[in-house]
């Protein structure tokens, strides 16, 4: 099973509901790595502000914070590759790197009901 990390900005919390602004972004993804984990994955969330020396020891993200600023995060880590950065994954993109099979309906669903140039 391969490994996401995902190196999230400076946060009060990791579920997006904290305070006066909810962070639906947030919610979502909250939501869908709740599900992938209860498939199987294996994800880990890291809080710039909260563990900041997990942004520190890691290459790839030091590299990536001193290239582009703790404004480009999230980040997100696949078995160490860089796989996506500036937003959150959704449900397919983490079914997709975990290896988790999703009923077609559930598919079709987490993509919306439009695709290319036409509706489904």
């Amino acid at each position: 099973m391969k490994k996401i990390q995902v190196y999230e900005p400076a946060l009060c919390c990791s579920t997006g509901v904290c305070g006066v602004d909810v962070d639906q972004n947030l919610v979502s993804f909250s939501a869908d790595a709740d599900w992938a984990k209860q498939n199987g994955a294996r994800i880990e969330r890291f809080n710039l502000a909260r563990q900041p020396l997990a942004f520190a020891e890691n290459p790839t993200v030091k590299a990536f914070l001193e290239r582009s600023g703790q404004e480009a995060l999230p980040l997100v880590l696949v078995n160490g590759a860089v796989a996506l950065a500036g937003r959150y994954p959704n449900r397919m993109e983490l079914a997709r790197w975990a290896g988790i099979s999703q009923p077609a309906a559930e598919s079709k669903a987490a993509q919306g009901c439009c695709a290319g140039s036409h509706c489904r």
